[in-house]
């Protein structure tokens, strides 16, 4: 397999199908280019990997994935997005790494009867009122990992904390999430720009406001330089640093040892005791060379997802409330174990408090620490009409 695809290739995994079978298009739609480029990548190589797994085949069908990067634009979502319905003519557009791409691109999919599969965005709004029956999630609602770090630092006992999330809709998410178990006091929330590079000056406005922990939500490589940055502070000693989206695999890497020792959430971890996700970890490190995060995990799943789907549809693409049907059952075996969907489409799963640590082959990946959540669901899915039908 191709391990370095260029931004809209078409890959095509062609194994002697018979002439009659008709070929499944994927349009997978990722950020590969900027600070949330390491998402992306892991995103894209986890459903590749499922695919060429299945010997180039999903549900049977010879597949079709066109890759293309979105380069965290609307804008050149949205081109992109019209291609894979109009040119490319695809059954299925995956990805969808960041909030505001997956609001740029989500009415002209929907409208087109094209079923999305998310594999990281969870904007809430889609989880709610405007819930689809065209798109389904992999991921979280944007809440639900804020949610998880929210409830630890209530049971840790933090009294007074500062919030720093990007100005955007997954921050002003995450910022809910972080609350929505939380009681203690908020001294503060800081919104910096999507795509900051330098946090010294929020770090001395931290330092100053002197809470009792740090509640962040930074992705990509702007996690990587507030983790550096952090850690060259003197700050790691003494204030807890309790994130999601930041500490991962994607940023681990770059980070280290500045990381080691910092916690995050997660309903994924590489040392989850899961067989498809033992097997998932070796293959996945075997084929690329580098641990695998939730995004790589997520991405996966959904290769599986659209797998079962098709072979439960027997093959009928056309027939969409088949497929519909399929794809709520989410009859797979999971990276995560426990799955099933809300009448939203968003995952009912469980979620973890994990810890960045250096591993005995000397690389730094996370583990998980505490169960947080068991079978958790979204508060949001009682605002989607789908809930009464």
């Amino acid at each position: 397999m191709t391990k370095a695809l260029l931004a809209g290739a078409a890959i095509t995994f062609a194994l002697a199908a018979p002439a009659f079978a008709e070929t499944l298009k994927i349009g997978f739609l990722t950020t590969l280019s900027g600070p949330m480029a390491p998402i992306g990548q892991h995103a894209r190589d986890g459903f590749l990997l499922a695919v060429e797994q299945r010997g180039g085949k999903l549900g049977g069908l010879e597949t079709e994935v066109v890759v293309q990067d979105d380069s965290l634009k609307p804008e050149l979502a949205v081109g992109h997005a019209q291609k894979f319905i109009e040119g490319d003519q695809v059954h299925f557009v995956v990805g969808m790494i960041a909030s505001n791409i997956l609001q740029a691109v989500f009415q002209p999919i929907a409208e087109s009867e094209t079923f999305m599969i998310g594999v990281n965005a969870g904007t809430s709004i889609y989880a709610g009122a405007k819930c689809n029956p065209f798109f389904f999630s992999t991921s979280s609602e944007n809440n639900q990992v804020p949610e998880t770090m929210g409830k630890h630092a209530q049971d840790a006992g933090y009294r007074r904390v500062v919030m720093m999330v990007p100005n955007y809709q997954g921050g002003r998410d995450a910022a809910e999430g972080f609350r929505r178990h939380y009681r203690g006091e908020v001294l503060e929330e800081i919104y910096v720009p999507l795509g900051q590079l330098d946090f010294a000056a929020e770090l001395s406005q931290i330092r100053a406001l002197d809470p009792d922990a740090l509640l962040v939500f930074m992705p990509g490589g702007m996690g990587i330089t507030l983790v550096r940055q952090f850690s060259q502070s003197g700050m790691a000693e003494s204030l807890p640093f309790l994130s999601v989206w930041t500490v991962d695999e994607t940023t681990l890497p770059a980070t280290q040892e500045a990381a080691a020792g910092l916690y995050s959430a997660s309903q994924w971890a590489p040392d989850l005791n899961v067989e498809t996700n033992r097997q998932f970890v070796r293959s996945f490190e075997a084929e690329y060379g580098y641990a695998p995060s939730a995004f790589a995990s997520q991405a996966y799943d959904a290769a599986l997802l659209i797998d079962s789907a098709v072979t439960a549809a027997e093959h009928n693409l056309a027939d969409k409330d088949a497929l519909r049907q399929a794809l709520r059952a989410a009859d797979f075996s999971s990276t995560r174990g426990s799955f099933r969907y809300n009448t939203n489409h968003f995952p009912i799963q469980d979620f973890y408090l994990v810890q960045a640590e250096q591993r005995s082959d000397g690389t730094y990946a996370t583990a998980i620490r505490n169960k947080i959540f068991d079978d958790h669901a979204d508060q949001k899915a009682a605002e989607c009409p789908m809930a009464t039908e």
